[in-house]
């Protein structure tokens, strides 16, 4: 089981070399991670040991009637989880049901919960997978490992030239690579949103105020509110099995289910819903940061001087004028990467170039120089 986890930490490890932000590697790093583990735990939990334990009579064999009402699913009786448990009701959602079908919630899903947390993982990973298939390598190919800073000065200026000469030659040429990581940052919201409603449709309607309905439940007084955990997720469940009698008549067995494994479950998801709700607001924050960066070349000045400290004011100010948003974005992931000094040094020689050809033609720029 150890190995398994090694095995899944080095599917979701990060590589040293930044291309995206710290947001969007919660959703393709920890997310897949947390999603991954609990799948397994899931799946070790169902498959290995009895993942549900029926109360049966001696004319149905111990391991049929589990498997049946495994396989079939399990019901409670809605109208019976008010009641009091111990005096009204023997466990809450237990009881005769009267014959009354509508007053019956089955539970289907807990075979299909490992399967699912599974296929959330690989939707958590999609926008990354995009990405990394758009980047393609740009950064890593940039650096040319001058994250390190240690090499000799005469290798230092050829790769710092090598750098400043691709950035002089392709200015303006980057818009478009920095939409298509927008894009995916947006990809991201619209899945972990997307994922909430999934989960709602999963649990019949009753995942989107999970969260809120335990906290409230944590706050009032158990004996005037029906635990919302044990609604979604029983531990004791009623499961009909039906055969044939000795003279042929159909046998009607009422059997009690004791479900171990929604012990987990239910704190799986209540710790998903709190993290879904992070993710959505963390990630909303982002896109808003991301649409001011597009339209205020203020702000990129701004942002870029907070980041770095090194690189003078007037610097950052040519090249921002002078320049689009994707180059922006190129040179913020570069000094994301790039040891300071050499950065700031390419950035100073990379304005002092466009100083001294503003009053020509940028590289790649028909028309006028625009600010934006």
């Amino acid at each position: 089981m150890l190995d398994i986890f090694r095995g899944l930490k080095n599917l979701v490890k990060v590589s040293h070399v930044k291309t995206d932000s710290i947001v969007f590697r919660l959703h393709y790093s920890i997310s897949v991670m947390i999603l991954m583990s609990f799948s397994l735990i899931i799946t070790t939990r169902q498959y290995v040991g009895n993942p549900i334990d029926c109360v049966h009579t001696k004319d149905i064999p111990e391991d049929v009637l589990n498997t049946y009402c495994w396989i079939q699913s399990t019901y409670t009786l809605k109208s019976l989880f008010l009641k009091k448990q111990g005096i009204s009701v023997p466990y809450p959602g237990i009881g005769n049901s009267d014959g009354d079908a509508s007053d019956k919630k089955h539970y289907k899903y807990y075979q299909w919960v490992c399967f699912c947390l599974f296929f959330q993982a690989i939707l958590f990973y999609t926008p990354r997978w995009l990405w990394k298939s758009w980047e393609g390598g740009k950064i890593h190919a940039l650096i040319m490992d001058l994250d390190i800073g240690i090499c000799s000065e005469a290798e230092k200026k050829q790769k710092k030239k090598l750098l400043l000469d691709y950035l002089w030659e392709n200015l303006r040429y980057h818009n478009w690579w920095a939409y298509r990581y927008y894009v995916c940052e947006l990809l991201a919201l619209i899945n972990v949103i997307g994922q909430m409603f999934l989960m709602n449709r999963f649990f019949d309607g009753e995942f989107m105020t999970f969260g809120l309905d335990v906290i409230d439940y944590m706050e009032t007084d158990q004996e005037d509110r029906m635990d919302p955990m044990i609604y979604i997720f029983p531990r004791m469940t009623k499961c009909t099995f039906f055969k044939y009698g000795s003279s042929g008549e159909v046998e009607k067995h009422d059997a009690i289910c004791i479900l171990p494994l929604n012990v987990v479950n239910e704190k799986i998801y209540i710790f998903l819903w709190f993290w879904f709700i992070l993710l959505t607001f963390l990630t909303m924050l982002t896109l808003i940061y991301r649409v001011v960066i597009i339209f205020s070349p203020r702000m990129r000045v701004y942002l870029f001087r907070m980041r770095f400290r090194l690189v003078r004011r007037d610097a950052i100010e040519i090249i921002v004028r002078r320049s689009k948003m994707g180059d922006w974005f190129l040179l913020y992931l570069l000094g994301e990467n790039i040891d300071t000094v050499i950065f700031r040094d390419v950035v100073q020689d990379l304005a002092n170039r466009l100083g001294h050809n503003q009053h020509h033609r940028v590289p790649g720029l028909k028309g006028e120089i625009q600010d934006a």
